[in-house]
């Protein structure tokens, strides 16, 4: 890093730090009072009355809920898009904060309320002390948590309302140092798709099983069974994950239910492993089925594809992040996560790049604690360097 770049994004990291406490302030009062996905009221006004404060010009009800602020400067031709989620959970919050969530059963155990202040708290300081030549869109999501809002947003004509060159979004992870930067190219985070596999048998008494046909035994042997697509079908190189989260079947212990429901999550890194999962699950729910005399109807619902982000956009990103944090504090390419964003919607249509901010590592922290737990909080040291991040990339990508 030269002395000139080392000095500048010293300090924007230095202006940020000034700023954080206001929109620390903000990021618990959004985390005070969560919604759900589609139901984002409170927070899509907050975000629009911000926005509107410091002179962008404001677009809402994208995706329902989404908000919009765009900002133009300059003659440049260049378009950016930075992203940020805004909706909670249904869980409810045990974490004993003097912020805690007040909506009874929804928390914001995914950090979203810090990616939603962090987007703020750069917008602020771009409008007030960034310049660049060029077209900046803000895009404030609704629904990320598997109601596809970024989908929804593009159906309501984001990228056609507001086109964008490239877009970036950042989420947080606990396990990694608070402040530490992760990104990776190529796939980076999984497919996730649902399947509900209804068997259909004959009830009976549980002492005559002979004259019955029982979908529990069915339905285990299809349990057993889905575990050797992974083990024998799928590549050992390529990833592939079957889980059976639900088996539902009966409720007395001596009589054997007309009917069984399995309920699934798969995930995969590669859209070719995605098509051979939904293949061979389908076929040995139905040939299992069948040679146990029960029927099995298969349904297969495609949620979030592989978020693959792009090799130039990653590369771009990085040197940002050893920019701003030094290559110390960065990881250049990191692992790949069988979780799913609905991130990727937006990456087929768009070049791009999703990173990462560590929220801390070890015992006593906020990396103790995995995201979709009751008992997470967003780190709010990342305010500053996620905003600050946020603000430096701005400024590289639309340089006058």
């Amino acid at each position: 890093m030269n002395a000139p770049r080392e000095a500048f994004a010293h300090h924007i990291i230095e202006a940020l730090q000034a700023q954080a406490d206001e929109f620390i302030a903000v990021r618990r009062d959004i985390h005070k009072h969560p919604e759900m996905g589609y139901q984002e009221y409170r927070t899509s006004d907050l975000v629009a009355e911000q926005l509107e404060k410091w002179g962008y010009q404001v677009t809402r009800g994208l995706g329902g809920t989404g908000v919009v602020g765009q900002l133009r400067r300059g003659h440049g031709s260049k378009t950016l898009g930075l992203r940020a989620d805004m909706d909670a959970l249904p869980i409810e919050e045990n974490t004993g904060l003097p912020y805690a969530s007040c909506n009874v059963g929804i928390m914001h155990a995914c950090g979203h309320d810090g990616h939603t202040a962090m987007l703020l708290a750069a917008a602020k300081h771009i409008a007030q002390n960034v310049e660049f030549s060029g077209t900046l869109n803000l895009i404030f999501q609704p629904a990320e948590e598997g109601l596809g809002g970024a989908r929804k947003m593009m159906e309501d004509g984001l990228f056609t309302r507001f086109p964008c060159d490239a877009v970036f979004a950042i989420h947080n992870m606990p396990g990694h140092p608070q402040g530490h930067l992760v990104l990776r190219d190529g796939p980076t985070m999984a497919s996730s798709d649902y399947v509900t596999i209804t068997l259909d048998g004959k009830g009976g008494h549980g002492a005559m099983p002979h004259l019955a046909a029982d979908p529990v035994v069915a339905g285990s042997a299809i349990v057993l069974g889905l575990q050797a697509i992974v083990a024998r079908n799928v590549d050992p190189q390529e990833t592939a994950v079957i889980t059976v989260g639900a088996f539902n079947a009966g409720v007395a212990n001596n009589v054997i239910p007309q009917k069984a429901t399995l309920s699934l999550s798969v995930r995969s890194l590669n859209p070719q492993v995605r098509e051979l999962l939904e293949k061979r699950i389908t076929e040995l729910a139905q040939a299992q089925a069948q040679s146990y005399g029960v029927q099995a109807q298969v349904e297969y619902k495609r949620g979030y594809p592989v978020l693959v982000n792009h090799a130039r956009e990653t590369d771009f990103a990085r040197e940002v992040a050893e920019e701003l944090a030094g290559a110390h504090r960065v990881t250049r390419q990191g692992k790949a996560l069988t979780g799913s964003e609905d991130f990727a919607f937006f990456l087929e249509e768009v070049p791009g790049c999703y990173l990462f901010i560590g929220n801390g590592e070890g015992e006593g922290s906020h990396g103790a604690c995995m995201v979709h737990n009751p008992g997470y909080d967003f780190n709010d040291e990342n305010v500053a360097v996620g905003s600050a991040y946020w603000s430096l990339l701005v400024q590289r990508f639309l340089q006058p």
